[in-house]
């Protein structure tokens, strides 16, 4: 018998080198029809741009494509899809990589579509408050591009993100709470399917305000995480920029009084356009980072927009509730200045965990439960952080009831990053039990696969998996991700 194998060993050998001179032979054929679509400078195979568009900002580690191509316009997405769903290639949509669950690995090589070179803002309608863009266009230069129409686009996650892949994830933000997330805000999206079909999920050029024609694709699309199409173009609702904004901070004596003050602010009906929550581990934290004074308590940061008298009424309504629930030390944010130095440290808060820790890795949980039962959660998880000797600090959106723990760890301790894991299990497990979500933004990607099928049951995840099947059943869409 040995001397068999023996025997087959150089047939194997030659069978292996075979199959290897084919895959190169048919990466050649594919490269070379790529580059007849987009051009010498639209194709790489170069190993620091395939490891640049592996990799997002989560902890998951790189899994670079084999291919990445630059297509100028949907005509070109199209027909690079046709040839990959031709030659069986995967496909996995790139924006500019600031997601948070592994959402850009290619976990089974194929081609990735960075969409970068397709930036252009192409119609706005001020009269009708809306706006297309293609997928290269950030946040930032959409607003920046908007400076002088007396508009914006407020969705706002922190990181300055291209706005179809803002839409591909259903990012929202700081300003969810006032001014929705994604979901809320797109109008009409421009996908281009695993086969090249181009479809508008509303309609060809279509851009009115609600619509019930028809089966709602638009959010089928939206928060898809680039698993059943490309989005090459998004029209958006714009808002007219506030008169008058203040800003304020204010600490309170336990997590429970933060909590009720901002029920109780949202019962009035308030209409708040951000309220965020610190705890006291991520307040001094920031107070660390950003050369600030606040006091180490759990703390709200809110601002609110409107009319100089609106504000007026905003501003003492909720200092009425925030001292009946114990609230001090309100210091008001008057200036642009001081409102734009508050809510960077905010922002920065991810850089501010970090710094706790120098040489450390952060992963970012994501849970989002009703309201009332954010006070439970957030105490329980803060006993559990204590308990496992980890460091968590908590910020999050409690206007949605959404929170992050930024997990701050040392990848080569073993222990630790078995400990993480585990306490991030139990975290999204105690948000499921309290009837919410284990992702309010970050998406599911590849970490939470596993929880989505116990959140939704096998019902629905039978029906999201029908659609998949429908739309891409050769499985080509960012394969791996969600389902």
């Amino acid at each position: 018998m040995l001397s068999a194998a023996r025997r087959l060993l150089p047939h194997v050998s030659r069978v292996v080198q075979h199959s290897s001179v084919r895959q190169e032979h048919s990466l050649k054929e594919v490269v070379s029809a790529f580059r007849s679509v987009c051009g010498e400078d639209g194709v790489s195979t170069g190993e620091s741009v395939r490891q640049q568009h592996g990799k997002d900002e989560s902890v998951h580690r790189c899994r670079p494509p084999d291919v990445v191509v630059f297509p100028r316009c949907v005509e070109e997405v199209s027909a690079l899809a046709k040839i990959c769903n031709r030659h069986n290639l995967p496909i996995i949509p790139f924006g500019t990589g600031t997601g948070l669950e592994g959402g850009v690995g290619a976990l089974k090589g194929g081609v990735c579509f960075s969409l970068r070179k397709m930036d252009k803002v192409l119609d706005v309608h001020q009269e009708d408050f809306d706006v297309t863009v293609e997928p290269g266009v950030t946040r930032k230069a959409l607003n920046s591009y908007l400076r002088d129409t007396g508009l914006w686009f407020p969705v706002d996650p922190g990181a300055d993100a291209s706005l179809c892949g803002m839409a591909a994830t259903s990012a929202s933000g700081t300003n969810a709470v006032h001014y929705g997330t994604m979901r809320e805000n797109v109008l009409n999206l421009e996908v281009v399917l695993a086969d090249g079909t181009i479809v508008h999920t509303a309609g060809k050029g279509r851009r009115p305000r609600k619509s019930v024609a028809g089966y709602n694709l638009t959010n089928l699309f939206v928060g898809s995480e680039g698993t059943l199409g490309i989005i090459t173009k998004a029209t958006l609702r714009l808002y007219g920029i506030p008169e008058a904004v203040v800003s304020a901070v204010c600490s309170f004596p336990s997590v429970q009084a933060a909590v009720d003050s901002t029920v109780h602010i949202l019962q009035a009906g308030v209409p708040i356009a951000r309220i965020e929550f610190l705890d006291d581990v991520m307040i001094d934290a920031c107070n660390k980072f950003s050369s600030l004074s606040y006091p180490v308590m759990p703390t709200l940061f809110l601002e609110f927009h409107g009319t100089e008298n609106s504000l007026n009424e905003q501003v003492r309504t909720t200092e009425e509730i925030t001292s009946a629930n114990g609230g001090a030390d309100f210091q008001w944010a008057l200036d642009e200045e001081t409102r734009a130095r508050l809510w960077k440290a905010r922002h920065d808060a991810w850089y501010a965990g970090l710094a706790l820790r120098p040489g450390c890795k952060a992963y970012a949980t994501d849970v989002c439960v009703p309201l009332s039962r954010l006070p439970n959660i957030i105490v329980e998880t803060k006993e559990d952080l204590i308990q496992n000797r980890l460091t968590g600090p908590i910020a999050g959106h409690v206007g949605d009831g959404n929170f992050h723990c930024l997990m701050v760890l040392d990848p080569d301790d073993s222990d630790e990053v078995q400990r993480v894991h585990l306490f991030t299990e139990r975290l999204a497990r105690r948000a499921l039990a309290l009837e919410g979500t284990c992702t309010g933004e970050h998406g599911v990607g590849l970490g939470k696969r596993a929880l989505l099928r116990e959140e939704m049951g096998p019902g629905a995840m039978g029906v999201m998996q029908s659609l998949k099947e429908t739309l891409d059943p050769r499985n080509l869409m960012n394969p791996g991700k969600v389902l």
